[in-house]
């Protein structure tokens, strides 16, 4: 493998900003200052970049637990961002799955642009469920209208039918296949309710457990990896 595309591997950097990395001295392999950036290396080279070993890694899948007040975005003027709350390098990483800013709950992310795409297309239909709670109970007429799709204000075509359950204290599990723009809180709202509180609990067959607190993350197992991609 070519030294600049190394480290460009190795560290999410754009390919050119890596080659001007090598001209500048700023990378060395097994001790020896490279200024070839097409000089070619492999894993086994112990390389540096501005004195700090760099090594290639496998693609990244996290699980991330979602606390209200962090935006589902790489960069934000105005709010922090979930990458945020990782005590890891973020660089590469993707969100598979966005939720809004009040929302809490199940959000993943990865550095693996084709899992990615299996995750968030449309045509892969990937559930996903929520627990609501809502200003006012869940009415049968409601059930139905989820059931049946939604034609949501300013858009042409009704959303994919959708599983509503009611619960009591004026709450609601909601299972979607689809991800529209604040799509729980406009179907509620086109039934004359109101969202007052909305959390992700699975994604897939992936469900975010008790045992990751709010604001925690940790690496999504090969099990969990692997039921996307079937």
């Amino acid at each position: 493998m070519r030294l600049d595309k190394f480290v460009s591997h190795a560290t999410g950097m754009p390919r050119d900003v890596a080659k001007r990395a090598v001209r500048k001295k700023s990378v060395t392999v097994n001790g020896e200052t490279i200024k070839n950036a097409a000089q070619q290396v492999s894993p086994e080279d112990v390389i540096t970049l501005n004195n700090r070993q760099i090594e290639l890694r496998g693609p990244r899948y996290i699980m991330l637990h979602k606390p209200a007040g962090y935006v589902c975005a790489t960069e934000d003027g105005d709010h922090p961002i979930v990458l945020d709350l990782l005590d890891e390098d973020s660089t590469g990483l993707s969100i598979a799955g966005r939720l809004d800013l009040d929302t809490t709950g199940l959000v993943l992310l990865t550095d693996d642009g084709q899992w990615l795409h299996r995750v968030i297309s449309p045509k892969r239909e990937c559930h996903k469920v929520y627990e609501v709670q809502l200003q006012e109970p869940v009415s049968p007429e409601t059930i139905e209208q989820f059931t049946q799709g939604i034609l949501l204000r300013g858009e042409d075509k009704p959303t994919m039918p959708a599983v509503c359950v009611a619960l009591p204290d004026n709450a609601a599990v909601v299972t979607l296949s689809e991800g529209r723009y604040h799509q729980v809180k406009r179907m509620f709202a086109a039934c004359g309710n109101h969202v007052v509180a909305l959390h992700r609990r699975q994604i897939g067959s992936v469900a975010l457990g008790t045992d990751l607190p709010e604001g925690e993350f940790r690496d999504l197992t090969p099990e969990e990896v692997a039921s996307f991609l079937s």
